[in-house]
C-alpha cells in the first residue's frame, strides 16, 4: 500500500473537481453550451472560460508573481462572452495544465509570491492554502454546471465525485 502525500492529495481532490466539470460539460452541443441559465445571464461556456481564467490568475499571478494581460478571474462568469466551446474547454484544460507545472515546483508551505487579493488576503498565507481555495472554486462552480446540466437535458451525478 502506498502512502499518499499531501501534495498528491491536494492535487488529486482539484484533479476530480476539474475533470467533474468537463465531465459535465461532456456531450453537450454549442446551442446548450451558450444556453443562459440564471437571470445573471452566465452559460455553461461562460463558465467555463471563468474557471479557465481562475486558473490562470491564481496559478500564474498570484502563485508566481506573474502578470496577465487577460485576468478576469476576480469576476463572475461574464454574460453573453461570445466563445466556441471547444475554444473554451481547449483554453480550460490549457490552464490547468500549467497550473499543475507552476504546482509541481511550489513548496506547499511558501507563500503566494504575487498579490492575494485584499479579501482572502488573511486565509490565502501559503501554496497550500491557494490549492485549496482552487479547490473550493472548482467544485462551486461545478455545482452550478451540474444544475444546469439537469435544466438542460435531465442529466446528473457526471463526472468522478
Amino acid at each position: 500500500m502506498s502512502v499518499r502525500t499531501e501534495r498528491d492529495t491536494l492535487m488529486g481532490f482539484l484533479e476530480a473537481q476539474r475533470s467533474s466539470v468537463l465531465a459535465i460539460l461532456e456531450g453537450l452541443d454549442e446551442q446548450a453550451v451558450h444556453r443562459e441559465m440564471v437571470p445573471s445571464g452566465w452559460t455553461p461556456v461562460g463558465m467555463i472560460r471563468h474557471l479557465a481564467m481562475a486558473e490562470r490568475f491564481w496559478f500564474q499571478e498570484v502563485l508566481t508573481g506573474g502578470t496577465s494581460a487577460t485576468s478576469l478571474a476576480a469576476g463572475p462568469p461574464v454574460p453573453g462572452v461570445a466563445c466556441d466551446s471547444h475554444e473554451a474547454l481547449r483554453f480550460y484544460r490549457e490552464q490547468a495544465a500549467l497550473s499543475d507545472r507552476q504546482l509541481s515546483a511550489a513548496p506547499l508551505d511558501e507563500p503566494p509570491l504575487g498579490d492575494v487579493p485584499s479579501d482572502l488576503f488573511d486565509e490565502i498565507t501559503d501554496v497550500r492554502a491557494l490549492i485549496l481555495h482552487m479547490i473550493e472554486e472548482t467544485a462551486r462552480h461545478a455545482g452550478h454546471l451540474d444544475i444546469a446540466r439537469e435544466l438542460i437535458d435531465g442529466r446528473t451525478g457526471l463526472g468522478p465525485r
